[in-house]
């Protein structure tokens, strides 16, 4: 399916590993033009010479995206180096271990900084030229939200944040046919997924305790069928498609706890 992304400028936040990463490779393939904002610019350049390699067109922009200054100066850049926005996809974040009991005034709000005020500030910035363009913004969020997961009240508020977000923005950007979804993602297999998995004491068979609650096929999610998702989002073959918080999950969310894999 050709989705019309051909030249289209799309940012994506915490674009040179994981789901970012993905997203990115799945844009250059539609032949669009991904801006990888990251916090290390060798990383985001290792990704852009992966786009090159493709024979596609990329740009790399390093920012500290909990600095609210250096959102601003991500889509200047943007801006400056390349004229317009055609699509937002708001990525970036971790998941910090900030919990009610062991976290604290400052690590709440440092928390809230790394996951959610940057994808208010990055949207505003990048809301002009989205209205010139009639473009669309993708929102990655997290089942923490609905689930909860314990001893993350930061990254669960933020993904709260990010679900009321898209359906908020949503609304108030219907008079610029601006679309605004969100791809909730279960358990991905990432880096820091991995990362995270590896510094636990039986890290495989975590693993496979995990996977077997995963209802679709036992297994953890890819970036790539993310990224599959927010391509589709981003472009004009759901031009109908708003405010929508869609589970790209393998049914971890909604399906019975019945369909979990029985030894």
């Amino acid at each position: 399916m050709d989705l019309n992304l051909k030249d289209k400028v799309v940012v994506v936040t915490g674009g040179a590993k994981g789901i970012g990463r993905a997203v990115v490779l799945a844009l250059a393939k539609e032949g669009a033009i991904p801006v990888v904002v990251g916090r290390k610019q060798d990383d985001n350049n290792r990704v852009v010479a992966e786009v090159k390699a493709l024979g596609e067109k990329a740009l790399a922009v390093q920012a500290e995206l909990s600095k609210p200054e250096d959102c601003a100066r991500a889509i200047q850049e943007t801006l400056s180096a390349l004229g317009r926005i055609d699509g937002l996809v708001n990525n970036a974040g971790h998941n910090d271990g900030v919990g009610l009991l062991s976290g604290n005034y400052e690590k709440f709000v440092e928390s809230l900084h790394k996951n959610l005020i940057h994808y208010y500030l990055m949207t505003h910035h990048s809301v002009d030229a989205l209205r010139a363009s009639k473009g669309s913004i993708v929102n990655i969020s997290s089942k923490t939200a609905e689930t909860g997961q314990g001893n993350t009240s930061g990254y669960a508020a933020s993904n709260g944040g990010r679900n009321a977000l898209t359906r908020e923005w949503a609304v108030e950007l219907l008079p610029y046919s601006i679309r605004v979804n969100a791809i909730v993602v279960a358990e991905c297999a990432t880096p820091q997924y991995d990362s995270w998995i590896a510094t636990l004491d039986n890290p495989e068979e975590t693993l496979k305790k995990i996977t077997d609650r995963i209802p679709f096929e036992h297994r953890m999610t890819t970036p790539e069928e993310i990224a599959h998702t927010a391509v589709f989002l981003l472009s004009d073959k759901s031009s109908h498609t708003t405010g929508q918080l869609i589970h790209v999950d393998g049914g971890y969310v909604h399906l019975d706890r019945s369909l979990i894999k029985q030894h």
